[in-house]
């Protein structure tokens, strides 16, 4: 909602398809950046940011590491950067957590 009020995408974009994804599809307000199967999903985001920001699902082992990534543009971007950490450590680990758990109950 926020990035709407300062004229980004939003939430609500949707997907091309519920079962799959490829490059270039939109996730909310996410663009698949690359796509490696079973080993790698990196989204670009195209929220309203100070900078560019993306987010990396890689399968390392028997591990699925979450990795975020951002490139300030400027001060307001340091300052949004540092400002954010605290919220995007909590929106992270309950997203890696809730990506975890669907996966189990799916493949169960």
């Amino acid at each position: 909602m926020a990035d709407k009020l300062v004229g980004g995408l939003g939430l609500n974009r949707g997907r091309r398809d519920p079962e799959s994804l490829r490059i270039g599809d939109s996730l909310d307000f996410w663009k698949v950046s690359d796509l490696r199967e079973n080993r790698r999903l990196l989204l670009l985001a195209q929220m309203k940011v100070p900078g560019k920001a993306w987010l990396e699902f890689a399968i390392e082992g028997e591990e699925l590491v979450q990795t975020a990534y951002f490139l300030p543009k400027g001060l307001g971007g340091r300052l949004y950067w540092w400002a954010m950490k605290p919220f995007h450590a909590l929106i992270f680990g309950r997203m890696i957590k809730r990506a975890v758990a669907r996966s189990g109950a799916e493949s169960a």
